[in-house]
């Protein structure tokens, strides 16, 4: 079982092999491939560093605690109607994405996150409503 925080939700989706070191964008891609391949993993919904922040590299100041990080976790959860402490498989995820979003909620809800510019969020939760689950990743 993996823990995830809320905007991790909505990362995986539009994840596309890019990221913030090597080692993270190697795990990132580790559990995208995952639950790509196997959507009844189970994940673990937290309220804290989660499987994704154990390798956000230590250079500097470490974003991951930042209250605006934790803000945006309550606001996606809030918005799936899902719970912290939650056990659910990534399938289950999808389903609630498809019920409660739409791709211009990234506008809003990520309106922070530099990775928003790139416009892969809204494409990713697009192809979850269209039920094509997560893009692979070459």
């Amino acid at each position: 079982m993996y823990k995830l925080r809320g905007h991790h939700l909505f990362c995986l989706l539009g994840y596309r092999g890019m990221g913030y070191s090597k080692e993270y964008v190697e795990n990132m891609t580790r559990l995208h491939q995952t639950l790509r391949n196997d959507p009844k993993t189970c994940i673990q919904l937290v309220n804290e560093p989660d499987y994704l922040c154990e390798k956000y590299p230590n250079s500097g100041e470490y974003h991951c605690q930042h209250d605006n990080i934790y803000e945006r976790d309550a606001v996606i959860l809030e918005k799936l109607e899902l719970k912290i402490g939650q056990v659910l498989n990534w399938e289950d995820v999808e389903s609630h994405i498809q019920k409660y979003v739409v791709p211009s909620d990234i506008q809003t809800v990520c309106e922070t996150c530099f990775w928003r510019s790139y416009g892969v969020c809204e494409e990713g939760i697009q192809e979850i409503l269209e039920g094509k689950g997560l893009r692979e990743v070459k």
